[in-house]
């Protein structure tokens, strides 16, 4: 089990940084960006010119022999569920910090713009099986026990089954919610899971990744493991077509990715571990406003 002392100090730096960002930055571009999701009545006043007529109340008009009509406004209040993938290659990192304490930041500010929009705020962990869900819940209490749980869980499995995740996302949450995704993706197609919680959920993808998974480093012959599966390989890092093939493979992989979103109709945004999330962010929010 990890240091409970050394979490603690990391969930009040991350709390100071993110909440910050969201009450600063985010607060406005959130609200416009997750909309709610219906109409709630609000009063009945007087008719005025221009009003829409469907929005007459027929019971009230005979009443007091004027016309009214009823008002109604936006319902705001909205439940965001996070899925984060906590599978052994969010381990990897080598430049500023790895992939998983990038998701940590992101999901914490996420978190953090929710509760103070009113909303409800959920996480499912998951591998190649579900590690954890939290069900959703408003206040910064339970925000800052998300964020313990990100910094402390430990996974059963160091694999990934996104298609898994989003399949028991479907079944276990019943309301309409908009859920986050943040995962770096590597795992097989996953696109009809997708497209069938879009339709029932509003679905966000955020792909955190490495500059390293993209280009190669002419450093001579180097170990290489993957964090999944455990396998070890020596490659030789100095031969330019291995170069080549290793970028050109990334970049295939990259547009696959964006294929299955764009098909699914889900936004997205790529963010390396070197890179200012909270830019990729605000522009996620932006095209969705």
């Amino acid at each position: 089990m990890k240091d409970t002392s050394e979490i603690l100090k990391k969930v009040r730096k991350i709390e100071i940084k993110t909440k910050g960002l969201s009450h600063h930055i985010f607060a406005g571009e959130y609200h416009t960006a997750f909309k709610g999701r219906g109409m709630t009545f609000s009063e009945v006043r007087e008719y005025q010119f221009g009003d829409d007529v469907r929005s007459i109340d027929w019971n009230v008009t005979a009443r007091f022999n004027k016309p009214y009509i009823k008002v109604f406004e936006e319902e705001r209040e909205m439940t965001m569920i996070l899925l984060i993938d906590v599978s052994a290659s969010g381990n990897f990192g080598t430049i500023s910090q790895t992939k998983r304490e990038l998701v940590t930041m992101i999901a914490a500010t996420i978190a953090f713009s929710a509760i103070q929009n009113n909303d409800k705020i959920g996480v499912i962990f998951f591998s190649d099986q579900i590690e954890k869900f939290i069900p959703p819940q408003k206040g910064k209490k339970h925000v800052l026990y998300i964020i313990r749980e990100m910094l402390g869980i430990e996974p059963q499995s160091t694999k990934t089954n996104i298609e898994g995740a989003l399949q028991y996302m479907t079944n276990a949450i019943k309301k309409r919610s908009t859920a986050f995704i943040i995962s770096d993706f590597i795992d097989k197609d996953f696109s009809k899971s997708l497209l069938i919680a879009n339709r029932k959920h509003d679905m966000v993808g955020l792909q955190v990744y490495d500059k390293r998974e993209a280009e190669l480093p002419s450093v001579g012959l180097i170990k290489v493991k993957d964090a999944e599966s455990g396998e070890d390989m020596w490659i030789d890092t100095s031969d330019k077509k291995l170069r080549m093939a290793y970028g050109q493979n990334w970049k295939e992989k990259q547009e696959r990715l964006k294929q299955t979103f764009n098909q699914c109709g889900v936004n997205y945004e790529s963010i390396a571990t070197d890179e200012d999330f909270v830019k990729a962010l605000m522009n996620l929010f932006r095209r969705r406003a």
